[in-house]
């Protein structure tokens, strides 16, 4: 937890010292920023706002047949509405009512003089135009373009008045919904308060108008279709009831439906009478066979004669006159008189029995032919009535189908003159409700420029676009700035920083020897003792200083470090090791003549010849300056010659220093750091970047190079806004 907070603190130190070192551009932007809104605010043009209320709901009413009276649910009804009074039917309407040659003078204003804001515009534009004439993309437009109107014939016509002012209120209308409501507020900014709430009103007005054109025109238009459809179909319906009453005067279907009524009982009361004629005749044919074949005397015993009323009459009376003959013969004989006129009797009787019989058996034979005859008879109808009922049956269904057609033409034909006489009540109604609920009033204070928002909105764009552009160029500056930058991202301790030396008239080596108890002088005496405490054992004798670029400084903290080191009366050897731009002979004042190169070429020249002595306020520097700028100044350095050097010079000297050239560009620095102790590199605080110090480090490190730590240079803790602690690195001068 304790980390945690800890790194918030530092962190949020961070931040501070962005916002510090930043606090120019953040100063500047939010002056730039906070005047322009000023200079913006008092020089705008006041606009005015007019608004009007309108409550538009869409009718749910207008339809005669609706059993329902409901709301649905249409998402893009609104908006619908608004781009509708904003469409340029409704604007052309209200420039009409207006009257295009009154307010266009009204809005336009052509005597009045132009704004700052539009006097920049204007002068944006001609520079604009002057850059095109240049790059001559004018030309190239131009005869494109006319090319085009060659080609299409069409000539570029300018707008007229009523246009411009369509133009301007199409722009400036604007719809919104009143939140919770169906109320839609319609406003619109001018520079006259007066102007504003007419255009807004008429717009209002011209609005309700379109709705009503809009309605008007789709009713004509429905019920002219209408019409048309109806005429057509009221012919179709004449010409179906001619086709059906054709239909029934060819085929006789005048009284069809009584016919087809009566068919059915007329086929059922047939059958069954067929079925009642079929089963007599079976019952007369078996009668009728039993009577021709079996003989006369045993037509008694057929049931047919026997309960035949005429021979069951004679049958009694036959046995009444046997009876009268058996009585009679008692008393008379067979000779009597009265028996014979009985006897006579009794075979007259018999006779008319025969002839009864034959009577009977006649008709049973006349009842069986009559029997088949019906049969026949009923058959036959039955047959007719079926091919009568199958042939009204095609008939009917022709018919029905016929029906049917005037039915459904008739029912189109009332449906459309039902509708033309319900479009034409409802023809006023319109389909959307619109009422004007608050109408708009002369504005009396100005909607924009809105000063104390103005200058609200400038203080806090310019204070946070201040600090964000600070953080912003924070974030693009990838040097390296503090000596935090450095131990956090490459692991490397910082030994010292030098402050930022701003002396026109000396430079910071100079400095350095004529005032050693300065603050600068302190720099370098941080240096030395962090380089003697690095190993209080044995602390490092010879020190090889180098850079990433050239311009950092290497070359005066050599000198400057030295300087530092002899004011402890420790002998020291400043060597230039830069045999390609060398720079410690001119810092000391020194001939150059004869150098390291000179001894590391093989030339006959001694060791003492080539050291000279610097001998001040500081103490006692002995200095080899390079040489003769060689050719080939890194096989100089790699040969033995300069190892044999820098070993016997460590058994005269307490500290060697050597200036090399910077890592960046050659190899000397990797080449040198062989026969070294230990490597300093000095860096320019915001110059060098992080990519070249990486670069730099990791090659020292593929050669495990000695690396004591880094040198930040020319560091302003006060420019950077690093809330540096002093005191950390002074020391006191030691004598």
């Amino acid at each position: 937890m304790t980390e945690n907070i800890q790194e918030k603190e530092i962190h949020l130190k961070d931040y501070l010292r962005v916002l510090k070192k930043r606090r120019g551009t953040i100063i500047t932007f939010f002056i730039l920023t906070f005047v322009t809104v000023v200079i913006a605010t008092y020089t705008a043009t006041p606009m005015f706002r007019s608004g009007t209320k309108v409550m538009i709901e869409k009718n749910t009413s207008s339809d005669l047949n609706s059993a329902y009276r409901y709301t649905p649910y249409d998402p893009e009804f609104l908006e619908t509405q608004y781009q509708l009074i904003k469409s340029a039917a409704v604007v052309e309407k209200v420039v009409n009512n207006l009257g295009p040659e009154k307010f266009y003078d009204l809005i336009f204003k052509p005597d009045e003089k132009p704004s700052l804001i539009a006097i920049a515009k204007a002068w944006v534009n001609d520079l604009v135009v002057d850059i095109k004439d240049v790059l001559g993309i004018d030309r190239l437009l131009s005869s494109e373009d006319q090319e085009v109107s060659g080609e299409s014939g069409i000539e570029t016509v300018p707008l007229t008045k009523a246009e411009q002012l369509e133009e301007v209120i199409k722009n400036g209308i604007s719809a919104e919904p009143v939140s919770n409501s169906r109320v839609v507020q319609i406003s619109f900014m001018a520079d006259n308060p007066a102007v504003a709430a007419k255009i807004v009103n008429s717009v209002a007005q011209a609005y309700i108008e379109e709705l009503v054109g809009m309605q008007m025109e789709a009713s004509g238009y429905s019920i002219g279709w209408m019409k048309k459809k109806a005429d057509l179909q009221r012919k179709s319906l004449e010409e179906s009831e001619r086709i059906l009453h054709a239909y029934k005067k060819e085929h006789d279907i005048i009284t069809i439906e009584d016919r087809l009524t009566v068919l059915p009982e007329r086929l059922s009361d047939l059958s069954r009478k067929m079925t009642q004629a079929e089963t007599e005749r079976k019952e007369l044919e078996s009668v009728y066979s039993q009577v021709k074949n079996i003989s006369r005397d045993n037509l008694e015993t057929i049931p047919a004669i026997v309960e035949n009323t005429s021979v069951d009459s004679i049958n009694r009376a036959i046995l009444a006159a046997e009876q009268k003959i058996s009585e009679l013969s008692k008393q008379y004989g067979s000779k009597h008189p009265r028996m014979m006129t009985a006897k006579n009797e009794l075979a007259d009787l018999k006779k008319k029995k025969y002839t009864e019989l034959n009577k009977a058996v006649q008709t049973i034979k006349n009842k069986y032919q009559l029997a088949i005859s019906n049969e026949k008879s009923f058959k036959e109808l039955l047959d007719q009535s079926k091919f009568q009922t199958s042939q009204l049956g095609e008939k009917s269904i022709q018919l029905e189908i016929l029906k049917r057609k005037v039915e459904t033409n008739r029912f189109l034909y009332d449906a459309l003159i039902k509708k033309i006489k319900e479009e034409g009540i409802t023809e006023q109604s319109q389909s959307v409700n619109v009422w004007v609920i608050e109408k708009a009033r002369v504005p009396e204070f100005p909607a924009t420029p809105n000063k104390k928002r103005n200058i609200l909105l400038g203080l806090i764009l310019g204070l946070f676009g201040g600090i964000g552009l600070a953080f912003f160029l924070e974030y693009l500056d990838t040097t390296i700035k503090t000596p935090e930058d450095i131990e956090e991202k490459f692991n490397i301790p910082v030994i010292a920083t030098v402050d930022l030396f701003k002396n026109k008239d000396k430079t910071i080596v100079e400095h350095v020897f004529d005032d050693p108890s300065s603050m600068v002088s302190e720099n370098f005496k941080s240096m030395r003792t962090s380089i003697l405490l690095s190993s209080p054992d044995h602390p490092p004798k010879t020190i090889l200083v180098t850079s990433m670029t050239s311009g950092e400084g290497k070359s005066s903290v050599c000198a400057c470090l030295a300087s530092a080191i002899a004011q402890t009366g420790k002998k020291v050897l400043v060597i230039d090791g830069d045999m390609r731009r060398p720079t410690q002979h001119k810092i000391f004042g020194l001939d150059n003549s004869a150098g390291l190169s000179s001894l590391l070429a093989g030339m006959d020249v001694s060791g003492d010849a080539l050291i000279n002595r610097k001998v001040d306020a500081t103490g006692l520097i002995d200095i080899i300056t390079s040489g003769p700028i060689p050719p080939n100044p890194s096989e100089l350095l790699s040969s033995t010659m300069a190892g044999t050097l820098i070993n016997k010079a460590a058994g005269s000297y307490d500290f060697i220093i050597v200036d090399t050239p910077p890592l960046a560009s050659v190899t000397d620095p990797l080449i040198t750091s062989r026969h070294v102790d230990g490597v300093i590199i000095v860096t320019w605080a915001g110059k060098t970047n992080y990519e070249l110090m990486g670069k730099g480090i990791r090659q020292f490190k593929d050669i495990s190079a000695p690396i004591m730590g880094v040198v930040l240079n020319r560091f302003s803790a006060k420019k950077s806004g690093y809330y540096y602690n002093y005191g950390d690195y002074y020391y006191a001068s030691e004598s």
